[in-house]
Formats: structure tokens, C-alpha cells, sequence
């Protein structure tokens, strides 16, 4: 019942009440003398600092996915689901030059999303509609993905019913909030907000990992009792150790979610709205400060085992709802004062990136469909009124994936997407280095890979689905006489590369239009206050500026 979480409903209303009115507020902090402009609405005006970066980048990244997805796993599944560390380890040296260059492009040229340089790049704006639908499309499932966190503290709170519209209003509340500050400011909602977020994270993570311990019996206790779940399991690569069974999985896994992470448009989004090329590099440095972070939240999925957390029925019968054995340590082992605490992080820990998700997704549309092939001669308010409300749509389609979908693992909504995202991986991540590839080839790779990976997907069953369960492919499905499962990402962008490829050399051979690229090489070099900037992408000189951090 609701009465019985009373203290925690106060304390989490008002710490939301908090972030929407700096949400509504953020239109006025450092706001220009017009915000009708993608660079200002999409993008905060390219002129986010260190500090700004360094909090709107994490927000980005670090979500409801880092709190009730990643420990949900490790609840259920055990060292499967540490995956999530290793990854967000390796993911900054491989992107931390591709970002620099994708950033100096985009600077140069006023590039707002990643099918805006693939379009210039290869002259080709079939690969460039692939790319942007592709972009949509990967961030519906992510920004599902924001909505179950939030579900998952609402019904440990009581305040969800049994009906599927009860369930869900106070979701659809929360998030036309959202919308509507998002709506008025932009990019810079998500960014201000990310500091109240990152601030609450920090704080409950830390008293956490120092008070449940010491509550619990210390790690020993916690391990050993992981432990004894997963020898009881029925599945045999439940444990907190991997086997040989799992190792092959692990390890496509993580590699191919660090490939994934930075081709999708929020992320992207984010990067692009930074001042300078000096502010990528810092934060390409420091956030990984952010994975020790993580791998203490991924461990509290170890201490609700120890503690004896059982999670809440699922929306089917018989089901269970890992995605809330977070939301219910904190129940049980803090005040409710704190709790509340707990699940603000949670619930802002997520409306940020939806956030971000949505403004990405809809400059995409924007950009890469309606200026395409819409309205040619769009203006700049035209273009910044047309992603507002495309923004409004973006959500109604996250709410329509968390309605259709039920996946056993919230985590799995993420996975889906990477697998989608990752077939932009030649065109946008390669692209950025060379243009070997033809355009033809790539689009027709593209075709090969994304009809793979949705094959297998749809292979892919779970205790909640007979299709799209997840992501990890059964090998014996190829014809392997084999227990071992691998990343259905990494075999469908492969397929993808090798098409392409393999397209490319013949298409040479018969020496097919290749177009023209439009950029040259010191394109991608290009800093702040580059004199060849294309005129609008400088921001008005009055606007406020943040310090260099």
C-alpha cells in the first residue's frame, strides 16, 4: 500500500518537483537571443565547458540501465551481468579520436546528428535516411529502458495498479513533465538537471556500498550468498564466476557494447555540444571514473541476494520483476527518508537521458527526413519547431516499447538497441577515418546486418518471450554442437563489414559512381573559433559563456 511508503513518496515527489522546475528554468540559463535553432534547442548552442560536458556526457550514459538494469542481472543471472564494467573501461581510448574528429566535422560544417556528416561524407542520402532511422529506431528501446527504472521505483512505492493503465499512469504522468520542459528548453534542461542527478547518484552509491556491508556481514557474507542462489539454479551458467559456457557471450558482449555506445545519437548528441576539442579530450579522460561507480551499483544486485530481497510480481502471472530488487534493498535496509533519497537518483537518474534521447532522436528526424525530404527550404525555426514536437512523439513511442515489450531483464531493452545501432558502425564511425568504402556497399551492408541481427533476435527466446528475448544467440541454432551463446551485435555487424566489403571491391571494379565527398581532410582538425566555420554554427557572441574548466 501507499500509506506504508508515505515518507518516501514525499521525499521523491519534492526532489522531482525540484528537476522539473530547473527543467522549465534551463530555458533561460545561458540562453541566447533566439532559441529557434537546432544548435541552440538540439545542441545547448555548441558551447558546453568541461564541467558541463563532463556531468550532461555522464547523465547521458549512465542511467536507469547503470541502477536497476545492470544490478537486476547480477541478481539474476550473476557475473553475466558485470559485463557492464569491462565495457565502459575500454569504450573511452576506442572513441576518444574518433570523437574528436567527428566533432571538428560537424564544427566545421554544422552537422547537428551523424547522418548529417554520412550524407556530406558519401553523397548519399538513402545511407543517410538508413543511418537516421537506424538512430530512432535504437533510442525507442534505450529510452524504454529510463521508463522501466522509473516503473520500478513507483511500484516499490505502492503508487501503480493492477490494470495496464494504472500500471503505467504515473509513468505517462512523469514523462509528459518531461516533455513539456524539454519541450521549452531543449538541451539545456537535461544538461542543468544531469548536476542534481549525478550530485543524488554519487552520494546514495556511497553510502551504500560503505553501510550494506557492514549491515549484511561484510563482502564475504555477500559473495557466499550470491553464491549459494546460483549453485541452486537450475541454469547452469548462473553463478558468480563465468564458465565455458558463457565466457564467448561475455566477451562479444562487452566489446560490442563499447563498440555500440558511442554511435547512438544521445551520446553523440552530447559530445557535439561541447565548446571545443580540448573538452572531448579531458572527458574522454575522466569519465571513466564514472565505471568505478558503476561496478559498486552492479554489486548491489550481490547484496539484495545477501539480504534477502525477493522481487515484485511482473506484469504476467507467475512473473517476477527484477528490475525491482533495487528499489526494494533500499526499502529495506534504509530509513525512509533516505530511501526516498534512493529513488530520486533513480527516477532523475533517468529522466535525463530520456531526455537527451528524445531531443537526439527527433533532431534526426528533423535533419535527415523532413529537411530531406519534406521541406528542403526549411528554416532554422522551422526546423527547431518541427524536433520539438517530434520530441513528443519520440516518447509516446518509448511508452508504446515499455507497453509491447516485456522483457525478463530490463537490460535487454539496451541490448536490442545496441544490435541495431551497431550497423551505423561502418558508414558514421568508419567514415569519420576513410571513404573506401562505396556508398552502395554500405547501404546494401547495412541491409545484410540489420536483416541478421533481427533474425536472431527474433530467435532469441526468454521465460517471458518466445521472441526478442534477448541477446545472446544460441551457436547451436548455426548448426554448432554447442551449449555457448554470442552477442547477436557482433555477428551482424561483421556480416555487415564483410558485405560491404566484399560489395565495395566489385562496385570499384565496374567503376560505379562513387559520388563526391564533401569534406577535405583539415576538416577534421577544425577547432573553436575555426574562420571556415559554415555562417549560423557560431553562436551569438552575447550569449553567456561558461569558464573553460
Amino acid at each position: 500500500m501507499w500509506r506504508d511508503h508515505l515518507t518516501e513518496i514525499i521525499v521523491f515527489s519534492l526532489l522531482f518537483l525540484l528537476v522539473s522546475v530547473m527543467g522549465f528554468v534551463a530555458a533561460r540559463w545561458r540562453a541566447p537571443k533566439d532559441m529557434a535553432h537546432l544548435d541552440e534547442w538540439g545542441l545547448g548552442g555548441r558551447n558546453f565547458g568541461g564541467w558541463i560536458t563532463w556531468f550532461l556526457v555522464g547523465g547521458d550514459l549512465y542511467t536507469a540501465y547503470t541502477f536497476v538494469a545492470v544490478p537486476a542481472l547480477m541478481f539474476g543471472a550473476g557475473a553475466a551481468g558485470f559485463f557492464a564494467v569491462p565495457y565502459t573501461i575500454v569504450v573511452y581510448p576506442l572513441v576518444f579520436l574518433v570523437l574528436i574528429r567527428l566533432w571538428s566535422v560537424s564544427h566545421r560544417h554544422g552537422f547537428v546528428t551523424p547522418a548529417d556528416f554520412v550524407r556530406t561524407r558519401f553523397d548519399s542520402p538513402v545511407l543517410a535516411l538508413l543511418v537516421a532511422i537506424t538512430g530512432i529506431v535504437a533510442t525507442m528501446p534505450y529510452i524504454a529502458l529510463q521508463l522501466v527504472g522509473i516503473e520500478a521505483v513507483l511500484k516499490t512505492m505502492g503508487v501503480t495498479g493492477e490494470s495496464t493503465l494504472a500500471r503505467h499512469l504515473p509513468i505517462i504522468i512523469a514523462f509528459a513533465i518531461l516533455a513539456a520542459y524539454t519541450y521549452q528548453s531543449g538541451l539545456r534542461a537535461p544538461a542543468l538537471i544531469a548536476f542534481v542527478k549525478d550530485s543524488l547518484i554519487y552520494v546514495v552509491i556511497l553510502v551504500a556500498v560503505i553501510y550494506l556491508p557492514y549491515k549484511l556481514g561484510g563482502w564475504g557474507d555477500i559473495f557466499d550468498a550470491a553464491d549459494a542462489k546460483f549453485q541452486a539454479s537450475p541454469n547452469p551458467n548462473d553463478g558468480v564466476l563465468l564458465n565455458g559456457n558463457n565466457q564467448l557471450q561475455y566477451v562479444t558482449l562487452a566489446f560490442g557494447s563499447a563498440l555500440a555506445l558511442f554511435l547512438y545519437p544521445h551520446s553523440i548528441t552530447g559530445v557535439l555540444a561541447s565548446r571545443n576539442r580540448n573538452v572531448i579530450k579531458r572527458n574522454m579522460s575522466a569519465l571513466p571514473a564514472y565505471s568505478l561507480l558503476l561496478g559498486l551499483i552492479a554489486l548491489l544486485g550481490y547484496m539484495a541476494i545477501a539480504a534477502g530481497v525477493k522481487p515484485l510480481p511482473g506484469a504476467s502471472a507467475g512473473s517476477v520483476d527484477n528490475n525491482t530488487i533495487v528499489p526494494l534493498l533500499f526499502d529495506q535496509q534504509f530509513p525512509d527518508w533516505f530511501a526516498g533519497v534512493a529513488y530520486a537518483a533513480i527516477g532523475i537518474g533517468a529522466l535525463v537521458p530520456a531526455a537527451i534521447m528524445s531531443i537526439a532522436a527527433a533532431n534526426l528526424f528533423t535533419r535527415n527526413i523532413y529537411k530531406e525530404y519534406l521541406k528542403r527550404d526549411a528554416s532554422p525555426a522551422q526546423e527547431a519547431n518541427v524536433s520539438k514536437i517530434t520530441s513528443l512523439v519520440v516518447k509516446v513511442g518509448a511508452v508504446a516499447c515499455i507497453v509491447f515489450l516485456d522483457p525478463q531483464f530490463s537490460i535487454d531493452l539496451q541490448l536490442i538497441g545496441g544490435v541495431i545501432i551497431l550497423q551505423t558502425l561502418p558508414a558514421v564511425a568508419l567514415g569519420l577515418y576513410t571513404r573506401w568504402f562505396h556508398r552502395t556497399a554500405l547501404v546494401v551492408g547495412w541491409v545484410a546486418g540489420m536483416g541478421l541481427g533481427m533474425w536472431m533476435l527474433y530467435q532469441v527466446a526468454s521465460p517471458t518471450r518466445k521472441h526478442f528475448g534477448g541477446s545472446a544467440f544460441p551457436l547451436e541454432k548455426f548448426g554448432f554442437d554447442t551449449p555457448k551463446t554470442i552477442y547477436v551485435g557482433i555477428v551482424a555487424v561483421l556480416v555487415n563489414l564483410a558485405v560491404a566489403a566484399l560489395l565495395t571491391l566489385v562496385l570499384r571494379a565496374a567503376k560505379a559512381d562513387e559520388g563526391v565527398d564533401g569534406t577535405v581532410g583539415d576538416d577534421y582538425f577544425a577547432d573553436e573559433g575555426d574562420p571556415r566555420v559554415t555562417p549560423g554554427t557560431e553562436r551569438d557572441a552575447d550569449s553567456a559563456r561558461e569558464p573553460v574548466a
